[in-house]
C-alpha cells in the first residue's frame, strides 16, 4: 500500500470551502495549513435546482487557489469531497468537469450519511477519547448531519434537508426577519428532524452534545461573549439571539460581539436550525467542536493508506449482511485479479475489480434469477460507508456486467472497465464449479484491443461444456459495442 508524508482534504461544501493539509507520523496526523472561503454554493441553486454562474465563478476560482497550494502532490494523496448542493444540483456533472479542471485534482460525491461518518470522525479526533456514547451535529450549508458515536465509531447517521444557507434564503429573503418567518423556519426544522427524534437520538441515549461547522461555532461564540455561558451553545442563549434579531428586523442591522461578517448571511437560517434541534432532541447545552468534515476525510484517507480502508470493511459488512458465500467469492477475486494483473499495473482499479467480486453474488439473497441485476441496484443505492456515489455506479455496472448479454449494458466502446468486466466475466465462468480444484493455466493477453485466452488443450477437450461456454462467451463479445474482442487461443 502507498504510503505519504503529507495528506490533503478538501470539502466542498454548500457554504464554504476548506482545505486541510496535515503531515503523517506513522499513525498520527499533525495539521500544517487550513484554507477557507465562503462560496455559498447552494445560494446559487436556482428554481430549476442548478447552479447559477455566479456561484460556480465563485467556486471555480477558489478550487484554482487551492490547486496552487496542492501543485506537486500525488493523487492518492489528495481527497476532494462534495456534499449536498453538488448532490442536489442536477447540472453537478457539467459543473464537476470544469471544478476537475481547476483543481487538478478528483473530485466524488457522498451521500448524506456517508457525509455523516466522515463528520463523526474529524470531530472524535478532535476531542477526548469518551467512551460514552455522544450525539455530534453539523448543520451545513445545505443539509444537517446528526450522528451518534462512541470513541472513533458512528453507529447511528442521519442527513437532513436543511441548511443554514437553504433556510436563510428560503424564509429570510433579503435579510428580512420577524416574528413569522421565524416561527415559520422553526417548524420546518422541528419537522425535519422528527425524523431522527427516536430512541436513538433522544436525550438519554448519549450523556455529550456537540456541534460541529461554522454555524455551531459561531453560535458558541455568541453565547460566550454577550454573557450566556462559558462557550458552549445554551438553549437560553439562542432564545436571546432569536428574539434580538426579530427586533432589529434585518440581518444587515445585526452587529454583536462573536459574529464574524462572512457568517452574517447566513446565522439566521442556522439559528433556527439550532433551536428545533434543542427542542426536538431535548438538548439543554452543546459543546462547539474544532474538528469537521475535512479531518474526517484526512483520517479517512490515513486508514486508506494504512490498510485500514473503510471500504474492505464496508465490503465485509455487506457479504455477512446478504449471507454471501465467502468461499465462491474468494475463488473469483483471486481469478479475476490474477488475470487483471497480465492486463495493468493499476492498483486502484484492481481494488473496484476485488470488492466487486467480492459481492458479485450479494443480489442472489432477493433472487436467483437475474441476481446480478439485483446486486447491482443494491450497491448503487444502498448506504456503504466509505464509498462515494461514483465507487458505487461503477461497482454495480461491474456486477451487473458479470453475467448475461454485454450488448444490453449500453457502455460506450471506448468505456475504460472494460478489461475489468472480462477478467470478472472470466473468473466467474472458470469458478462455476464452484470447487476448490485449481483452475488450468490460463493466460489473458491484450494487445491492440484483442484478447487472446490461452487454456491447455487437453483440458479443453476433457472440458466440453467450459469449452461450449467459452465459445459463446466469445461470441458474446462479438456482439457488443466494446473496443474489447475476445478469441480463444
Amino acid at each position: 500500500m502507498q504510503t505519504y508524508p503529507t495528506l490533503a482534504a478538501l470539502d466542498l461544501g454548500s457554504n464554504s470551502f476548506h482545505l486541510q493539509v496535515g503531515r503523517v507520523e506513522g499513525e498520527q496526523l499533525f495539521y500544517l495549513d487550513a484554507i477557507k472561503e465562503s462560496v455559498r454554493l447552494a445560494g446559487g441553486l436556482n428554481v430549476n435546482k442548478c447552479l447559477d454562474g455566479a456561484s460556480q465563478r465563485r467556486a471555480l476560482n477558489c478550487l484554482a487557489r487551492f490547486s496552487e497550494r496542492l501543485q506537486g502532490m500525488p493523487a492518492g494523496a489528495v481527497r476532494a469531497v462534495g456534499t449536498s448542493a453538488l448532490r442536489v444540483a442536477k447540472n453537478a456533472p457539467e459543473f464537476l468537469e470544469k471544478a476537475r479542471a481547476a483543481l487538478g485534482f478528483d473530485i466524488e460525491i457522498v451521500a448524506g450519511r456517508e457525509e455523516a461518518r466522515l463528520i463523526y470522525l474529524g470531530v472524535s479526533h478532535s476531542l477526548p477519547l469518551n467512551p460514552e456514547p455522544r450525539l455530534v451535529v453539523d448543520i451545513g450549508g445545505g443539509s444537517t448531519e446528526c450522528i451518534i458515536g462512541t470513541g472513533y465509531e458512528a453507529q447511528e447517521r442521519e442527513s437532513l434537508r436543511m441548511g443554514c444557507v437553504v433556510f436563510s434564503n428560503r424564509f429570510f429573503p433579503k435579510g428580512a426577519i420577524d416574528k413569522s418567518a421565524m416561527k415559520a423556519a422553526e417548524i420546518a426544522a422541528r419537522i425535519e428532524t422528527r425524523m431522527v427524534a427516536g430512541p436513538g437520538f433522544v436525550k438519554g441515549a448519549w450523556t455529550e452534545a456537540v456541534g460541529s461547522s461554522g454555524s455551531a461555532r459561531a453560535l458558541g461564540d455568541i453565547c460566550r461573549q454577550n454573557g450566556h455561558s462559558d462557550g458552549a451553545i445554551t438553549l437560553g442563549g439562542l432564545k436571546w439571539l432569536r428574539e434580538r434579531l426579530i427586533k432589529l428586523g434585518n440581518i444587515d442591522q445585526f452587529d454583536v460581539s462573536g459574529l464574524k461578517p462572512d457568517r452574517r448571511p447566513v446565522i439566521i437560517g442556522g439559528l433556527a436550525i439550532m433551536l428545533a434541534l434543542f427542542e426536538e432532541l431535548g438538548i439543554e447545552q452543546m459543546t462547539a467542536a474544532q474538528g469537521a468534515m475535512r479531518e474526517g476525510i484526512l483520517w479517512d484517507l490515513l486508514g486508506r493508506t494504512h490498510d485500514r480502508d473503510m471500504r474492505d470493511v464496508t465490503t465485509s459488512q455487506f457479504q455477512r449482511r446478504y449471507q454471501v458465500d465467502m468461499a465462491q467469492a474468494r475463488r473469483v477475486e483471486t481469478l479475476a485479479l490474477a488475470l487483471f494483473e497480465n492486463l495493468s499495473p493499476d492498483a486502484d482499479a484492481s481494488r473496484r475489480l476485488a470488492w466487486a467480486a467480492r459481492l458479485h453474488e450479494i443480489g442472489i439473497s432477493i433472487a436467483h434469477a437475474g441476481f446480478n441485476k439485483h446486486g447491482a441496484y443494491i450497491l448503487e443505492n444502498a448506504d456503504m460507508p466509505g464509498f462515494s456515489r461514483r465507487d458505487q455506479v461503477d461497482m454495480g455496472m461491474l456486477v451487473r456486467a458479470g453475467r448475461g448479454g454485454l450488448d444490453k449494458l449500453g457502455l460506450a466502446p471506448g468505456f475504460s472497465e472494460w478489461p475489468l468486466i472480462l477478467c470478472l466475466r472470466l473468473a466467474v465462468l472458470f469458478s462455476m464449479s464452484r470447487s476448490d480444484t485449481p483452475p488450468p493455466a490460463i493466460s489473458l493477453v491484450c494487445e491492440a484491443g484483442v484478447c487472446w485466452l490461452s487454456l491447455p488443450a487437453d483440458w479443453l477437450g476433457e472440458n466440453p461444456l467450459t469449452r461450449a461456454i467459452l465459445e459463446d462467451e466469445v461470441r458474446n463479445w462479438s456482439k457488443a459495442a466494446a473496443a474489447l474482442r475476445l478469441e480463444l487461443a
